[in-house]
């Protein structure tokens, strides 16, 4: 009881005070309110761009291996880009001996991608991403369709003239019209649309299935030079349940090396990239971003600190005569400093609360105005109190300590 008195007291006292300097107390907590605005609004934004490459990298596949020409690599000074200009690129027939030869893989897909104009009666989308597919690449690569139906074992290896095309290419190209049974050109040929992938959105890679067109491998390579050196052919291979991505890499690196004839001493002419080489380069780059919002934000914390400590000495000066009656009827200096403690984390949460609004309401007018999603979690929220209480607690600790030393005699003086 005694404990919920203090505490009760504390907050009457501290609203007393709020409502008496009402100027003085606004001053001190725009220090706070601006520190925790900063550190928490680069914390939200940073956060939401990282959802959003997230799940971009968890689309390319965790479990999903590619064989490739290029290495990954973020953020690499001496990167040796004309030792790798000279490999050859991924063939189909690879793709074969692959499938053949591993055990580890559970399916292989062999893709390559170029930019074309697709057209429909006098509509067209410039510079769509034309993806040449063989049969298995919807096992390996994840996406869904929202209409129609995925290629038949036959269309692919004829290589049938029909697609499956994003929501912006059906968007602009059949405005008010389901695209299913309708043609599109591509190269001066007509294609059938069979498929129509679902919404994905807009993506960091720049991958985004909403801007494809996925033709079947044998049709694209009719006019697509699968053995030319800069095409940027792929072999994307997925792994089967509990088989490691290493387990998975070291037979694809053995098979690659039997298939190319590469002697024990030669080094790979070829790549094998996994998405955690971005995810680690990402993970480096967000740390990075954590340190740079708590240095901003520091130093309003910082000003905001000595604010907090400057209206908490004033406090004490003007309750001295009543910390003195406090005293002189019973009370510890425990009491009188927890009082004044939780005055100063109470002032301090108060303007750290007031920034999280103003944060709240900057995500919802952004969420509206921009198409990606900024959203102020409940971590964010829980952290921007915490540092709040924190900071009122360390600069309310001093003037808290001088008032529950005070001498009750000498504090009942200053009253007369």
């Amino acid at each position: 009881m005694l404990f919920v008195k203090l505490i009760g007291e504390s907050l009457l006292f501290s609203i007393q005070a709020v409502a008496a300097n009402k100027t003085r107390t606004v001053l001190s907590l725009l220090g706070i309110t601006i520190g925790i605005f900063c550190i928490i609004s680069v914390f939200t934004v940073f956060d939401s761009i990282e959802r959003t490459i997230r799940g971009s990298i968890e689309s390319l596949g965790s479990n999903v291996l590619y064989v490739q020409k290029w290495r990954w690599a973020m953020g690499e000074s001496d990167y040796p880009w004309w030792k790798y200009m000279k490999r050859p690129e991924p063939k189909l027939s690879e793709l074969d001996e692959i499938s053949h030869r591993s055990q580890a893989a559970e399916a292989s897909a062999f893709f390559v991608g170029t930019s074309r104009n697709v057209g429909h009666r006098g509509n067209v989308v410039e510079k769509a991403s034309i993806v040449g597919v063989s049969h298995d690449y919807f096992k390996v690569m994840y996406f869904e369709l929202d209409q129609g139906r995925y290629f038949t074992p036959i269309e692919s290896a004829a290589g049938r003239n029909v697609a499956i095309i994003g929501n912006t290419i059906a968007k602009n190209l059949y405005p008010n019209t389901i695209p299913l049974g309708k043609t599109i050109s591509i190269w001066g040929r007509k294609l059938e649309v069979i498929g129509l992938l679902k919404r994905e959105g807009q993506s960091t890679f720049g991958n985004s299935a909403d801007n494809q067109v996925l033709v079947p491998i044998n049709f694209a390579r009719t006019f697509i030079d699968l053995n030319s050196g800069n095409v940027g052919t792929t072999i994307a291979i997925k792994g089967k349940p509990f088989v490691t991505n290493e387990e998975l890499s070291d037979e694809l690196r053995g098979i690659m090396r039997s298939i190319r004839r590469l002697k024990p001493a030669a080094e790979d002419d070829f790549a094998i990239n996994e998405t955690s080489v971005i995810t680690k380069g990402f993970d480096s780059l967000f740390k990075v971003i954590s340190i740079v919002g708590w240095i901003i934000g520091g130093f309003s914390l910082l000003v905001g600190g000595f604010g907090i400590a400057n209206i908490m000495f004033v406090s004490v000066k003007e309750r001295t005569g009543i910390i003195g009656i406090q005293k002189s009827v019973g009370a510890k200096n425990y009491f009188i400093l927890f009082q004044f403690l939780f005055e100063a984390i109470f002032l301090s949460v108060i303007g750290g609360i007031i920034g999280l609004v103003i944060i709240f309401i900057g995500t919802l007018v952004a969420s509206y105005v921009f198409e990606m999603t900024l959203v102020l979690t409940a971590g964010n929220i829980i952290l921007g109190v915490t540092v709040s209480a924190i900071i009122g607690l360390v600069s309310g600790f001093v003037p808290a300590w001088s008032a529950a030393r005070l001498d009750p005699v000498e504090a009942m003086r200053s009253t007369f």
